[in-house]
């Protein structure tokens, strides 16, 4: 288990963003974290990344109460851009190999040039799949033992995202654990291994997608539709 989600709160303005998140991460699975925009992916991923503080409950890391040393095993893609304007792509992967201590600037180089991207180019004057290519390039290079990706795969076209799921995918292994939010269920349903349904900043329902497939005859998309 690398991640224990005990009772989680965040409270903002008498409101709770999250409320009483409770959910378990296992290495070597991806798990889909399923729910419309507003409904709390955010706040949690945020607070397990150790951006922001939970109200109340408790996070375990790797059976141990969640602390800053943490942070540098946890791997967080915001939705926000977050290169500075004058970067290149260049700039980029030098810039995450001198911040993070398990960045591999060779896979980083290797997967620039796969998705063909300039590494003279701007960050600032990329296309929206390209930029979102560059986010997901950058934090994949790392060797973090928890990936969080928040909304990955939004605003962009099929080709770029089918590009960056295959990168996903290429990245999971029996090392490290791959959380997802997103809206957009049907370009992650083939390939996660658990999906948590979340609602109003509550887990509505988490579940093995294969075992939940073949014994309910339903798709992630159904129950999703259900829930929703």
């Amino acid at each position: 288990m690398i991640l224990e989600s005990i009772g989680l709160t965040k409270i903002f303005r008498m409101k709770p963003a999250v409320l009483d998140f409770n959910v378990k991460i296992e290495k070597g699975r991806i798990y889909g974290l399923l729910g419309p925009n507003g409904s709390g992916k955010t706040t949690w991923m945020k607070m397990v990344a150790g951006l922001t503080k939970p109200t109340k409950g408790m996070l375990l890391f790797e059976g141990e109460p969640w602390n800053y040393k943490n942070k540098a095993k946890i791997a967080y893609m915001s939705t926000e851009p977050f290169f500075y304007e004058f970067m290149t792509v260049k700039d980029v992967g030098e810039y995450y190999n001198d911040f993070f201590e398990d960045f591999d600037l060779v896979k980083f180089k290797k997967l620039i040039k796969e998705n063909h991207l300039d590494e003279e180019e701007k960050a600032k004057h990329l296309s929206s799949g390209m930029n979102a290519k560059l986010k997901i390039i950058a934090t994949l290079s790392r060797k973090a033992e928890l990936f969080l990706l928040d909304e990955p795969l939004n605003g962009i076209d099929i080709k770029a995202r089918e590009e960056i799921v295959n990168m996903i995918i290429e990245s999971s292994s029996d090392e490290n654990a791959i959380v997802i939010s997103t809206h957009l269920l049907d370009e992650i349903e083939s390939f996660m291994d658990e999906a948590i349904f979340v609602k109003e900043g509550k887990i509505i329902r988490q579940v093995k997608a294969e075992e939940t497939r073949m014994e309910e005859q339903v798709s992630m998309k159904d129950i999703y539709m259900q829930i929703m």
